[in-house]
């Protein structure tokens, strides 16, 4: 049996750990094909016109797998360990997924308030008729593979801060940070310009990394969402380094950024810290985002 997973948005939030725990339960894995022009355009075509670009370039993913497995994995993720919502938009995946595809949907929900992660991963190993024991283990395989991987981005990021290159920060999703395409290879374009580019997620986790002594964030900039917290806990942390300026990317139409944009902004700012903000859409070209990346290598007199 083939499991297709969409290769957009919610994989990234744990890149890896999905394809590599039903590999484990015996089924053979198709990741969605790297995004291109087309999965943007299919993705498009059957998007409202008020939908962020990060989902309709998941739809797009989606899309690509029709009839290519038996069953598309789309989670339903509404909050996490510490009980914080993910964006609203991921609640409803699962249901508009069995709308634009006749390929049946695999899902579950994953609502931390209501039960540990870990005992859902069982519930949807029964769906696919595995044992608890079968599940455990795939479980316990998926999980140190991520561990191996959180740990070589922190190596990466350590090289990174001790690089003598002026470091640039990027915040974003992951989903924006890792699609080459999505955010038209803006890593390679700043260090083109001789830059060193230091993705927000690639920032030790203050909680359980790096013993420094970090500022905290103060009781106004906590959020519900899990992505909002998480970001700012991760600017305080890379607050402690020295960093030459920052560039957030957003997707056109993304709420939850207009509302994060403020906050991210003013905590750079405050801490004189050059801030460059950039939307993305199906339509953003490289020749744009260039001329903009040079006025703002240019401003920080690189």
């Amino acid at each position: 049996m083939i499991i297709g997973i969409p290769r957009a948005l919610i994989y990234w939030k744990r890149p890896c750990f999905w394809e590599i725990f039903f590999e484990n339960l015996g089924f053979k894995v198709l990741l969605s094909p790297l995004t291109n022009k087309e999965i943007i355009q299919k993705g498009t075509m059957v998007s409202d016109p008020e939908t962020c670009f990060s989902n309709k370039v998941y739809w797009g993913h989606l899309l690509s797998l029709e009839g290519k497995c038996n069953f598309i994995f789309v989670p339903r993720l509404k909050t996490n360990k510490e009980k914080l919502e993910y964006c609203p938009k991921f609640f409803a995946l699962p249901d508009l997924a069995k709308i634009l595809v006749k390929t049946p949907i695999l899902t579950e929900t994953f609502d931390e308030r209501r039960e540990k992660f870990e005992k859902t991963l069982l519930k949807l190993g029964k769906k696919l008729r595995k044992n608890k024991k079968e599940v455990e283990r795939a479980k316990k395989i998926a999980f140190l593979k991520e561990k191996e991987l959180e740990k070589k981005k922190q190596k990466e990021f350590f090289e990174k801060i001790e690089s003598k290159k002026p470091k640039i920060v990027l915040v974003s999703h992951p989903y924006n940070l890792y699609d080459d395409y999505i955010n038209l290879r803006i890593k390679d374009k700043l260090g083109e310009l001789g830059a060193e580019a230091i993705f927000i997620d690639e920032v030790p986790n203050p909680k359980t990394q790096h013993p420094i002594k970090s500022q905290v964030p103060s009781p106004d900039i906590q959020f519900h969402w899990e992505f909002g917290k998480e970001i700012m806990e991760r600017i305080s942390m890379i607050l402690d380094y020295e960093i030459t300026g920052v560039i957030e990317l957003s997707s056109f139409q993304c709420g939850c950024d207009a509302v994060l944009k403020e906050f991210v902004e003013r905590k750079f700012k405050k801490n004189k810290i050059p801030f460059l903000y950039l939307i993305i859409d199906e339509h953003t070209g490289e020749a744009g985002i260039q001329t903009r990346l040079e006025a703002f290598i240019d401003t920080l007199g690189l």
